[in-house]
């Protein structure tokens, strides 16, 4: 069974970056499409980005970060990032990786939460203004 671990999460100031981590385990990681989603106080899990199997690696934003947030793989360390600069309080919440099995290059597949079987527990991140 694939696990996720998170980790990087922190309190920060409006304008600093944070670099979240997901250490997953199994031997066909680089076979993985890897998500990012978040959830703030009081709302529903969002989408956050996402990042293809592929050697390539195309990379999916959702438009609030889009320009700001970088999502990453290195396949050797199973381990997939999700760089956050120019935060706002706004990105408060707890960031959680997921990860399908089944490759997709579709937007609504890439960006619902029930399309990902395997999910991580979650790291905190609290922006201050």
């Amino acid at each position: 069974q694939v696990q996720l671990v998170e980790s990087g999460g922190g309190l920060v100031q409006a304008g600093d970056s944070l670099r979240l981590s997901c250490a997953a385990s199994g031997r066909t990681f680089s076979t993985y499409t890897m998500g990012w989603f978040r959830r703030a106080p009081g709302k529903e899990r969002e989408f956050v980005a996402a990042i293809s199997w592929s050697a390539v690696g195309t990379t999916y934003y959702a438009d609030s970060v889009k320009g700001r947030f970088t999502v990453s793989r290195d396949n050797a360390k199973n381990t997939v990032y999700l760089q956050m600069n120019s935060l706002k309080p706004e990105d408060t919440a707890v960031y959680s990786c997921a990860a399908r099995t089944s490759p997709t290059t579709r937007w609504v597949v890439l960006t619902t939460e029930s399309e990902y079987p395997i999910w991580g527990q979650g790291t905190q991140v609290t922006v201050s203004s």
